[in-house]
């Protein structure tokens, strides 16, 4: 017998099959504004001019942020009704948060970049348990400890690969001990360094790593020109991906493009597919979730720019794709992560440019996560959505233990509880449950946020110790941890 709890819930799942949307893909749309680039290219023309008005202001001259202090090592910032002040009297360093203390903060100078503007970001534990981060910027990657306090030790850095002009755009993700280093920036390829190295570093004279002597592999001859938007890695299967590499008429057309790392020292390409076009980010992960017909298969979740793509690439150079779907609002379909990488049956997504562009759920502004069902891969469903509370845009999140943590420029960090989903996936349970604004000089504006591309571009949440690491655009890095006594 149902009870009246129970009915509610089930209720709430036909509710959710009812509203669930599985939208094909226009394909005119896709071949004049996506496949032809033009939407890239006006994102990448609107981020610039963004980027230039920021930089001629003195917004990303990391030296005119103040240092962060502590009388002890044990000492943060709690957030007390509402913000974590570092500085008193200055609204600079008053930051909005809930849920979420501020144990340190680091110049991108302090991290030793001559040009700041962050990016990307990763960690590692090491085997004893010390913690390590990698912090991309304008000019390389910047490496830090963290400490048992939650402090944040300059390492040294490794400078980007390549002579050519510097890119914004230098992503990270992790491989064992490894990290692989992904940019925009020509032949810059992609750099494969192993963070045991940062084990014997002493803190007092931090290392300027070189390409040439302590790179452990690199990677790029097969990319057109040597660039790529993004990287990825399946520890379980032991390769890396590269995405977005460029121009997009080449044999890959800016799609996927695999290379083996079980020998990080001797890489070599595995195969790839164009078979959609463009792929802006994408997780790579082994089945097993409740679509039979696919378990035990390698399977790739892409992010499209106007649609999920969902990828069978378990022979790479045979890759299929199972199916492609668009969404109400769909304006820029940039990044997302399963809900749960074992049992793999909900996607939470987001959309770049759908604030920017006032789209769909998000046309007030408003960042929006949406929710998909892929319980079939063939027919996955965009089920329902959260509303974020504070204007912003969406850029990049990961998964832990049913909260989503979320880098939304402006706006800082999100930490969203999905653990509702997995029984109503329209979204109606998903709360915000801890928050912490990086960006307090827009906190006055008229919906308490600024729909502009500044701010958070990454963090890092998957330290044990449960630090997370902020890796901002104009700042620095920020180290912020779950406040003591928190509900979630």
């Amino acid at each position: 017998m149902l009870t009246p709890k129970k009915t509610l819930a089930v209720m709430a799942i036909f509710a959710a099959i009812a509203a669930a949307k599985e939208l094909p893909v226009n394909l005119e749309l896709k071949a004049e504004l996506y496949d032809s680039g033009i939407r890239h290219e006006q994102i990448m023309a609107l981020k610039n001019r963004v980027w230039s008005e920021f930089e001629a202001q003195g917004a990303y001259d990391s030296r005119q942020y103040k240092k962060f202090s502590v009388k002890k090592a044990s000492d943060f910032y709690a957030c007390t009704n509402g913000f974590a002040t570092y500085i008193p009297n200055d609204s600079r360093y008053r930051f909005r948060c809930k849920e979420l203390d501020l144990y340190d903060f680091k110049t991108h100078a302090e991290l030793g970049s001559t040009q700041g503007r962050g990016a990307g970001s990763w960690g590692w534990t090491s085997p004893d348990g010390r913690e390590f981060v990698a912090i991309a910027q304008l000019d390389g990657t910047s490496f830090a400890e963290v400490t048992k306090q939650g402090k944040l030790v300059y390492l040294g850095r490794l400078p980007q690969y390549t002579t050519a002009e510097p890119s914004l755009w230098r992503e990270i993700k992790g491989y064992k001990s490894y990290i692989v280093i992904g940019s925009e920036a020509e032949k810059h390829g992609v750099q494969i360094f192993d963070l045991a190295k940062l084990l014997t570093v002493d803190p007092a004279s931090p290392v300027v790593f070189s390409n040439q002597k302590d790179l452990a592999g690199w990677w790029g001859d097969a990319l057109p020109i040597g660039r790529s938007h993004n990287v990825l890695t399946n520890e379980e299967l032991n390769y890396g991906v590269a995405v977005g590499f460029q121009p997009r008429n080449s044999t890959y057309k800016a799609g996927l493009l695999f290379f083996d790392l079980t020998d990080p020292a001797n890489p070599t390409t595995l195969g790839g597919s164009g078979a959609d076009g463009y792929v802006h980010d994408a997780q790579c992960l082994v089945y097993r979730g409740p679509d039979e017909k696919h378990v035990g298969k390698d399977i790739c979740y892409g992010y499209n720019e106007d649609a999920l793509t969902i990828y069978d690439v378990t022979d790479k150079k045979n890759i299929t794709i199972i199916s492609t779907t668009s969404y109400e609002g769909a304006s820029y379909t940039h990044q997302g992560w399963v809900l749960d990488t074992q049992w793999q049956q909900h996607i939470i997504a987001d959309d770049e440019y759908d604030e920017v562009d006032a789209r769909g759920p998000a046309r007030e502004g408003y960042p929006v996560s949406y929710i998909w069902d892929i319980s079939s891969l063939e027919k996955p469903k965009q089920t329902g959505h959260y509303k974020h509370l504070r204007k912003g845009i969406d850029h990049n999140q990961f998964v832990k233990d049913g909260f989503s943590y979320q880098s939304n420029y402006a706006l800082g960090i999100s930490v969203l509880d999905l653990r509702s989903v997995p029984r109503d996936p329209t979204g109606k349970g998903i709360k915000e449950v801890a928050y912490f604004d990086t960006y307090p000089e827009d906190d006055h504006l008229p919906g308490g946020g600024n729909v502009t591309f500044t701010g958070t571009w990454s963090h890092y949440p998957f330290l044990p110790s449960g630090f997370i690491v902020i890796n901002t655009m104009d700042r620095g890095a920020f180290v912020v941890k779950k406040s003591k006594g928190a509900a979630w």
